[in-house]
């Protein structure tokens, strides 16, 4: 009963000087509400991120040629990637599930009088498989025509638009560098994924990209997607070895080759991540201190103001943990009205960055639990001192004052 008739006192010492009390209330507002926001954009940016590194594949290796140059001093890409490498891969290697090799480049597509400048990813028939992709209309891109150097060709939703305008694609031809493929299927879309739009590529076997479309002996890369319950490091570990034997390294002589592993990937990316979310939160809670200091200032102002309330409490027989409940309740409700009101203004904020630009937002109810502990943790640690100098106010002092 004595918690509420304190809780009650407080309230209506705080409500009968409102805007004081607001202006206290401001700082923890504005701090919370810098936290929750900052959180909030920390965490939907990794969740973005995070979707989009999914997004490009399950269980997936991706082996890129090294850079070549000469003492620390990089001069460009190698080209010692081939087909026979990605054979021996599949042969040797266990855990593979599927294996594609990739060229790539950049084309200008055309169907009738529409003009779209697109990329060309020359593939294998597990790709879109391996890369977790989708035909939605029509099919892929089969072993026997990857064989056979055929020009079939699969769009990207976006570039299917560009170039026919809602019409059906399919079994239309398209020239791409003034070669004609024939559409046999259109990709489900993905969206853009910042640095690369997914939606706006071509398809063709990767034997008529090399030969026909690009002119290359070598691949620019390697996609392998591991088996169901394989160690990923394992098969890197063991595609590394083939790679070397073939190309002939020296024990003591440098990977001419990268292997990039996507678990490691997401991993490395989580770790960052944190850390950034981390500093955004560290340096929206300066304004929660700041906060802190100005309901420190306003009960100190308050304990002044009320000596002789406190002289005459003390006469009566309140004792010194009453008076300092009743400070401190009264600095606590401010710090945590503060921070309810803060949580709800965060949100909202986080909200607005997300509809109005291109920052992603996820509020979470952790960051929202942090948000309000720190500032139950500030009006605790600044109201003490103030509630701990009224509750030790000498009571003859007290009355005497003025």
């Amino acid at each position: 009963m004595l918690f509420w008739i304190i809780v009650k006192v407080g309230l209506k010492s705080l409500l009968a000087n409102k805007l004081r009390s607001f202006l206290a209330m401001l700082g923890i507002i504005i701090g919370v509400a810098s936290v929750v926001a900052m959180l909030s954009i920390g965490a939907g940016a990794k969740a973005s991120v995070l979707n989009r590194l999914s997004s490009m594949g399950t269980n997936l290796l991706v082996v890129r040629p090294g850079s070549r140059g000469v003492r620390g001093v990089s001069s460009g890409t190698q080209q010692n990637l081939t087909l026979e490498d990605a054979q021996a891969m599949l042969v040797e290697v266990s855990g593979i599930e599927r294996i594609s090799p990739v060229v790539s480049g950049s084309v200008q597509a055309k169907h009738m009088n529409k003009n779209a400048r697109a990329s060309v990813n020359g593939v294998g028939a597990t790709w879109t498989g391996i890369r977790d992709f989708t035909v939605e209309k029509g099919r892929g891109i089969t072993e026997v025509e990857a064989e056979s150097t055929m020009r079939v060709a699969v769009l990207g939703p976006t570039t299917a638009e560009n170039l026919f305008e809602g019409n059906d694609p399919l079994n239309q031809v398209v020239k791409l560098n003034g070669i004609n493929f024939r559409v046999v299927g259109v990709l489900k879309s993905k969206g853009d994924q910042g640095w690369f739009s997914p939606d706006e590529q071509i398809l063709i076997p990767y034997t008529t990209a090399m030969k026909q479309l690009f002119g290359l002996d070598n691949i620019r890369e390697i996609d392998i997607q591991a088996a169901e319950g394989a160690d990923l490091t394992t098969v890197q570990e063991a595609v590394s070895k083939v790679l070397r034997r073939r190309h002939k390294l020296a024990d003591d002589a440098e990977d001419d080759f990268n292997v990039q592993n996507q678990a490691e990937m997401i991993e490395t990316f989580s770790e960052v991540s944190q850390v950034f979310t981390v500093l955004l939160g560290g340096i929206a809670g300066i304004s929660l201190l700041v906060g802190g200091i100005g309901i420190m200032n306003i009960m100190l102002v308050t304990v002044t103001e009320r000596t002789r309330e406190i002289g005459i409490r003390k006469a009566i027989g309140a004792r010194r943990s009453s008076i300092l409940a009743q400070f401190l309740t009264e600095s606590i409700i401010v710090s945590g009205l503060g921070g309810v009101i803060g949580v709800l203004g965060g949100a909202g904020l986080a909200a607005l960055i997300a509809t109005f630009s291109s920052f992603p937002a996820k509020f979470e109810i952790t960051s929202a639990l942090l948000a309000l502990s720190f500032a139950a943790f500030v009006g605790i640690f600044f109201g003490w001192y103030p509630a701990r100098r009224a509750a030790h106010l000498n009571p003859i002092e007290a009355l005497r004052y003025e």
